[in-house]
């Protein structure tokens, strides 16, 4: 069956409304529930009956939960910087120069991806106050650099081994560095990759949670998901269901709208490679 007849088929979008109301819902239900207090809470409503903003208020209104988003973009900026720069250096050894065991080198980079975090957790706590940066942010960007490198080496890797090689050693002859060669000849080609890598690592930073919590001691160092997750009262009664809504969507809004300024650069980073010419 072709694609064109695939498309004409009512199941197929029937599937497709299906899948995105299943994805789409519970940060809807997260909208709707953010605007709700007292007994509302707990009423199942799946439109809202007023916008009372007291949620919100009472959130950003809290106690250092604006210096943790703050936190929250100071290190997972920070982390993207770090991440991308390494990765686009090693992906260019990986990619461009012929040396033994590299292949097993980059394999050796992808099997640190498959460790759970608890896996690492204990000894990289010792090593965090070894070095001397327990309950900073370099903590945090530590351990997440660590954790976003394989991923983004892997992927600009990959994309840099699809790069013509002709455009590279018109670049030598004419007199260029390899750390020329990688600003001023692949980085402009590498764009889609790069936004690509980085936003996951964005995302992935944004939203940690266990690296964030082991590692802060003090409420003016943790990040967004600690601070959310703080919010909790002593007993399922007192849990402030409609403020952590409201926390929720304000740390999710900013993920969403980075999402949808950069699709067609991650769509294309996604798909590149995938289709020979």
């Amino acid at each position: 069956m072709t694609t064109q007849k695939l498309l004409k088929q009512p199941g197929f979008y029937a599937l497709v409304v299906v899948i995105v109301l299943f994805s789409v819902f519970p940060f809807y239900y997260a909208i709707v529930t953010s605007f709700a207090t007292g007994t509302d809470l707990f009423k199942v409503n799946y439109l809202p009956h007023s916008f009372d903003w007291s949620n919100y208020v009472a959130v950003m209104s809290g106690r250092n939960f604006v210096r943790s988003i703050l936190n929250s973009v100071f290190i997972a900026t920070t982390t993207v910087v770090f991440a991308l720069f390494l990765a686009v250096t090693a992906s260019y050894a990986l990619a461009r120069v012929r040396f033994r065991g590299r292949g097993l080198l980059l394999m050796t980079i992808l099997a640190v991806s498959m460790f759970p975090q608890i896996a690492v957790l204990a000894g990289l706590f010792e090593l965090i106050r070894f070095i001397g940066i327990f309950n900073t942010p370099w903590a945090m960007i530590l351990s997440y650099t660590i954790f976003t490198l394989p991923f983004t080496v892997w992927v600009l890797t990959t994309f840099m081994r699809d790069l013509p090689v002709e455009i590279e050693e018109a670049a030598i002859v004419d007199g260029a560095t390899p750390w020329i060669v990688i600003t001023r000849v692949f980085l402009p080609l590498l764009w889609p990759a790069l936004v690509t890598t980085g936003l996951l690592a964005f995302i992935g930073a944004w939203n940690e949670f266990l690296f964030a919590l082991t590692f802060t001691s003090s409420e003016t160092t943790r990040t967004v998901p600690v601070a959310i997750g703080l919010l909790s009262g002593a007993s399922q009664q007192e849990i402030p269901w409609g403020p952590i809504m409201a926390a929720s969507v304000i740390v999710t809004v900013p993920l969403v709208i980075l999402v949808l300024i950069f699709q067609r650069k991650i769509v294309a980073g996604l798909t590149a490679g995938g289709v020979k010419g």
